[in-house]
């Protein structure tokens, strides 16, 4: 059996990574190719397209790269004409798979989609395409299963992956001695994002946050987990100019978040794995000019943080836009490292969303109904 995989994005590479060990787990002899990063690479998926380059994100950079998007698009279907795999399986990033999943139904390769279009929040219309061109469609909540079965997709809810993958893997004191830390100190996480425009956009700003913090809260380090999509070199660029001393790792994230008092974090899915860890935080999200007055327009959300959605209020706090200022993400941040009565209070809501997301084993369901549906669709395509 050959499965084709198109993941656009740091955690949409992580995700791809953990499904391609457990359907290995399950079928030793799979072929898995596709568009992914190293993770999925280490995981023996054959990257015919690496991701590093592809991050974007709002509305005006996106139109920018649009010819490249054609591009991409035209390269990953001569890939499928060429490969014709069993089954398409596209995770999240919905710019390059919505037009994707188009062609393969075309082309008469069946379209499995993991990690769904968020159409719950904006852009309701994409539900009415899944329908019409996946074959089965994977949820990782409850609630928007239900919204894509209205929809007339074929939906299947199997719990959210990261309740299997997000735990540390060794104490804190053991985490702080392998990132040169101490123990003693109260540490900040630092995640600016993948993508190279929220890094550019964002960490700036928490670094001087931090020097504020380290004022009011006294001698706090800062640890930095570096995604795969993002270059050293841009990272290192800004942490000197700013004068703050970070220490920057790159794999064990869950171990600092493990070792960590609090974080700040763009929107995204580590707001979602932070609240795993039960680790307060700062949700930021800032992008340019005419991104968020669309934003404002055609979403309907009051939070867009994905522990608050969850739960259906503020679990965490969120600075939007002209709110992400070093003041103001100071002010947020010095009360969860300092204030212990809301720390507790914290952790509790944090370990609320915990227990809303569902048993573990979801990535094992995942791959176990990716091929169930492979081999019913070959049977089917055989008889015929």
């Amino acid at each position: 059996m050959k499965i084709m995989f198109s993941a656009g994005e740091a955690s949409g590479d992580l995700h791809g990574a953990n499904l391609a060990r457990s359907l290995r787990e399950l079928d030793p002899q799979i072929e898995l190719l596709g568009m992914g990063g190293k993770e999925m690479a280490a995981a023996g998926v054959d990257i015919v397209y690496d991701i590093k380059n592809l991050g974007v994100i709002g509305v005006g950079e996106i139109i920018r790269k649009i010819p490249f998007f054609f591009r991409l698009r035209d390269f990953l279907v001569d890939t499928m004409r060429k490969e014709k795999p069993d089954v398409l399986v596209c995770i999240d990033y919905p710019g390059v798979n919505m037009r994707l999943i188009k062609v393969a139904k075309a082309a008469g390769i069946p379209v499995v989609y993991y990690i769904l279009p968020t159409i719950w929040a904006w852009h309701k219309s994409r539900g009415k395409t899944i329908a019409k061109y996946t074959d089965l469609a994977i949820s990782l909540f409850p609630f928007e299963a239900k919204m894509y079965e209205d929809m007339g997709t074929n939906v299947i809810y199997a719990g959210h992956p990261l309740v299997d993958t997000v735990h540390a893997t060794m104490s804190r004191r053991e985490a702080c001695a392998h990132f040169g830390l101490d123990e003693r100190k109260k540490t900040v996480l630092l995640m600016p994002g993948s993508r190279v425009q929220e890094v550019r956009g964002l960490l700036p700003c928490m670094l001087e946050a931090a020097k504020l913090i380290r004022k009011e809260a006294g001698d706090v380090q800062f640890i930095l987990p570096k995604a795969s999509t993002i270059d050293e070199g841009l990272l290192d660029e800004i942490i000197r100019a700013s004068g703050v001393a970070v220490t920057v790792g790159e794999e064990k994230v869950y171990d600092m978040m493990n070792l960590s008092t609090a974080a700040i974090a763009a929107s995204g899915t580590a707001t979602l794995e932070t609240a795993l860890m039960g680790l307060p935080t700062l949700l930021v999200y800032r992008v340019n000019c005419l991104t968020y007055w669309l934003s404002k327009v055609l979403v309907h959300i009051d939070s867009i943080g994905l522990p608050n959605i969850i739960m259906g209020h503020r679990v965490i706090p969120e600075l939007w836009q002209d709110e992400v200022t070093p003041e103001n993400i100071a002010a947020a941040m010095v009360p969860m490292i300092t204030d212990k009565v809301h720390r507790e209070a914290l952790h509790k809501s944090l370990a609320a969303v915990r227990r809303t997301m569902g048993e573990p084993g979801a990535v094992q369901r995942t791959a176990q109904a990716i091929l169930d549906f492979a081999r019913e669709r070959g049977a089917h395509e055989a008889i015929q």
